[in-house]
């Protein structure tokens, strides 16, 4: 506790108190909070956070966010054959969602497979995100795996019958809803994941996916519109021989974002895709942190980050490329740009590649800058209205990190809410 008390959160910490559940469970929350206490929770100090105030994520109570009514468009993916499960504020609701069954895979409730003194997930649960504690502390995911009282288990054996969407619904100002979800693919199976919603005033998720040799894993996700919404999420992957793991994330709105990934590459020619999209105005403040680790070899991975920003609104990308040694033939790539629409606005970046490889292939780049005059006068010079040239601009900038997505259908779902975004914000 000594540790904690030096860094912050002691008190927080000190007052936590684990949920009742069964025995596996049970040992897994007790060592998380004991990495959680370790480590401390994190403040403006800690190199990781010095862009993002996390001081409202590691409040003991969470602030207010007013209720936001999207009535402008329908629902995320909502033209897609899905099986959905939904959450309102962290709490499940059997009544708004489908039969699990329907998915064609092994899914279950965190709060259900909780209760059990044995489960497959206790093999899992944990473990990646411990495994992601190091060489950079993550202590609010720790955090998370103390408290989260639900959540999905998913075990998948073959290809998922339809794509497994999650539904967060925020309906209470105060609402902290914290959910921690588990996912094992299986030798050569494969499972696509969405995700949509604001999910809470403050938002907490966790989501530990094993990908096994020959397995793939599709994840896109979309974040709520509410504007005063405070969101942290993980995602923690280990990655097989041959395996695929491909996440994309769109944002819109928020008053705080940060969502972190961490993955390891750990079978040769396996694939890491990460990307995201974000769009704010105003008090938007949206980070990206992301670390992958190569430690096989012939991997690739690719990390796509793109941000339009105008009103002051601030985003901010940490990506890490970690090549162990002996990981030769490795292939990684990183982009991150930002797109300012005013000049209030700004950019935080910090790129990093670290390589003990050295037959590898590995590059970074970052940008920031306005719309390009140039091919605004072009569409201009062509008939095209100032706010319509704007908008076709920033779509094209956007469009790198959305082309990520392999499913046409649920691409073009993403392209319409982006459309529908522009359409709000640029008139």
């Amino acid at each position: 506790m000594a540790l904690a008390k030096a860094k912050g959160g002691a008190e927080r910490l000190a007052a936590v108190e684990l949920p009742a559940c069964g025995a596996w469970l049970a040992a897994a929350r007790g060592a998380a909070l004991a990495r959680a206490q370790e480590m401390g929770l994190p403040t403006r100090r800690d190199e990781y956070w010095r862009y993002t105030d996390p001081t409202t994520l590691t409040a003991a109570t969470a602030p207010a966010a007013a209720l936001f009514a999207a009535g402008d468009e329908p629902p995320a993916f909502a033209a897609i054959d899905r099986v959905t499960l939904v959450f309102t504020d962290g709490v499940f609701d059997a009544a708004a969602s489908d039969d699990p069954a329907a998915a064609g895979v092994e899914l279950t409730r965190l709060a259900l497979a909780g209760q059990a003194d044995i489960h497959w997930a206790r093999e899992l649960y944990g473990v990646l995100e411990a495994r992601g504690q190091s060489p950079v502390p993550r202590p609010l995911a720790a955090l998370n795996g103390a408290l989260a009282t639900d959540g999905v288990m998913i075990r998948v054996t073959g290809k998922a019958a339809r794509p497994v969407s999650l539904v967060y619904r925020h309906a209470a100002t105060t609402s902290d809803a914290v959910l921690r979800h588990v996912i094992r693919l299986e030798p050569g199976a494969e499972l696509t994941l969405l995700e949509s919603g604001p999910g809470a005033a403050r938002f907490s998720t966790v989501t530990e996916v094993d990908v096994a040799d020959g397995a793939s894993f599709h994840h896109i996700r979309t974040q709520g519109r509410d504007h005063e919404r405070r969101t942290l999420t993980h995602l923690f992957a280990r990655i097989g021989a041959q395996a695929r793991f491909k996440s994309f994330t769109l944002t819109a709105n928020g008053v705080l974002t940060r969502n972190e990934v961490v993955l390891e590459l750990l079978g040769d020619d396996s694939i890491a895709h990460v990307a995201g999209a974000a769009m704010g105005d105003g008090g938007f403040h949206h980070d990206d942190t992301v670390f992958v680790t190569h430690a096989a070899e012939r991997c690739e991975s690719r990390q796509v980050f793109k941000k339009v920003l105008k009103g002051g609104a601030v985003g901010v990308f940490q990506g890490k490329i970690l090549v162990k040694q002996g990981a030769q033939k490795t292939d990684g790539y990183q982009i991150s740009q930002s797109l300012l629409l005013d000049e209030d606005s700004q950019f935080l970046a910090k790129p990093e590649l670290e390589i003990y490889a050295d037959d590898v292939k590995c590059s970074h780049g970052s940008t920031s800058g306005a719309i390009d005059e140039t091919a605004l006068f072009y569409l201009r010079s062509r008939g095209v209205p100032e706010r319509l040239a704007q908008a076709l601009l920033v779509q094209a900038f956007l469009a790198q990190a959305i082309e990520e997505i392999e499913d046409e259908a649920i691409a073009e779902d993403i392209r319409g809410r982006l459309e529908g975004w522009l359409a709000r914000r640029m008139g």
